[in-house]
């Protein structure tokens, strides 16, 4: 399926302008659908929910309508839907609601290349007596293997924590096994979705993760975000919210001091948009229309890749941190590199005079490139598009780099 990227890039007013976006790992441009949904709420049923008066019963149906988009969106059901104000705040969450449940002896298993979204709220648990993990990537290729992450495994692991895609790397990480493998030794699976989520149709109940987290606002939305618990997981987690709130209140008891009302009825446009690419190419509405989106994007985010990695690869002064491959099944279109010893900094100060947005640094995946001796170049340079970027926008920056390289 190929995208009318005429439609794409007209839903996206920020795209009219004289930049090319490819920061988009940071945060995407936003949908004008989004905006106009959160004006919507903002405007005419900006009142707290729970009353019994007809506004509030509008404004609690719109919070409503957001977990069963986003419900549509993972394949699972509205009640196993969490949100909140980003995806390090819900992590955060998740990690304070599973106190009870980590005991001194307990091991938690987490990856140097993840953010640190998904490793600092679990290395709090160190101080009660928790013993962490680390599955580290192999240092020439940066891959995780699956044999390490076996040979980690006891009978006192409670928790295995990983990225579905790297922020840095784009590598696409395979959740189904590593979820069977926490599974058969009794553990849970914690999967940091953020740099996945904006590139490939996303099935919780396929993938196996008992909790499954991503920011709205890499996926065309506003600064919000979404996290997918399996139900009885989420009922057997600790209350964070008032006393009063018992620990069968889900999803609220894992939302304190409430969510944002007119992010969450926002948030809505992004599911939508994607549903509306599916429908455009033949699909019916609903589910099917997500992952046929889904495919549309997919195969635009593999041609601009595929462009970029093919000049990145053509030069002796370049590394490649991560896969060189642009196949879908092994990245998304997130590259990011380095030249030689040169500062990251000066590489990306070149393209930022023609106007074309990338960066540079650690992208708080701060392990990873400390671990790997990146830090003293001002980290890595990387470049993340996604599905509105064209192949001549990949042009003008190949231009704006080649001088560097």
């Amino acid at each position: 399926m190929s995208l009318d990227l005429d439609f794409v890039r007209s839903q996206f007013p920020a795209l009219g302008g004289e930049w090319a976006y490819m920061d988009n790992a940071g945060g995407s441009q936003v949908l004008a659908r989004v905006a106009d949904r959160v004006s919507d709420y903002l405007l005419t049923s900006n009142v707290q929910t729970g009353a019994s008066y007809a506004p509030s019963q509008r404004s609690l149906e719109r919070v409503s309508a957001s977990r069963g988009a986003f419900a549509r969106f993972m394949n699972c059901d509205p009640g196993e839907i969490v949100e909140g104000a980003s995806t390090t705040i819900l992590i955060r969450f998740l990690s304070e609601a599973m106190t009870g449940r980590l005991q001194p002896g307990d091991e938690i298993v987490l990856t140097n290349v993840d953010h640190e979204a998904n490793i600092g709220p679990w290395l709090k648990h160190e101080a009660r007596g928790v013993k962490i993990k680390w599955w580290r990537c192999n240092p020439e290729t940066f891959e995780l293997d699956l044999a390490d992450l076996r040979a980690l495994m006891s009978e006192r692991t409670k928790l295995v924590c990983v990225t579905h895609a790297s922020n840095i790397l784009g590598t696409i990480n395979p959740i189904a096994e590593i979820a069977d493998i926490a599974h058969a030794a009794g553990a849970e699976l914690v999967v940091d979705a953020v740099a996945y989520a904006p590139h490939r149709a996303i099935d919780v109940r396929a993938l196996g993760a008992d909790y499954y987290v991503f920011s709205v606002y890499k996926v065309f939305g506003p600064h919000h975000a979404v996290m997918y618990g399996r139900r009885d997981k989420l009922e057997s987690l600790d209350n964070i919210y008032h006393y009063f709130f018992d620990k069968s209140r889900v999803p609220h008891k894992l939302e304190p001091g409430n969510i944002n009302y007119e992010c969450a009825w926002g948030s809505i446009g992004a599911v939508e948009y994607v549903e509306e690419l599916g429908t455009r190419s033949g699909a019916s509405a609903g589910r099917s229309a997500i992952e046929a989106g889904f495919a549309g994007i997919a195969e635009q985010e593999r041609v601009v890749t595929a462009r970029l990695m093919e000049f990145l690869t053509s030069r002796n002064s370049v590394r490649v941190i991560g896969r060189t491959s642009t196949a879908l099944e092994d990245r998304v279109s997130t590259v990011s590199f380095t030249v030689g010893q040169d500062s990251s900094k000066r590489v990306v100060e070149g393209a930022d005079k023609a106007m074309v947005g990338i960066r540079y640094g650690d992208f708080y995946a701060r392990r990873l490139v400390e671990e790997h001796g990146l830090l003293p170049q001002d980290g890595v340079v990387r470049v993340s598009m996604i599905h509105y970027n064209t192949v001549e926008e990949v042009d003008r920056l190949i231009a704006a780099l080649e001088p560097a390289l």
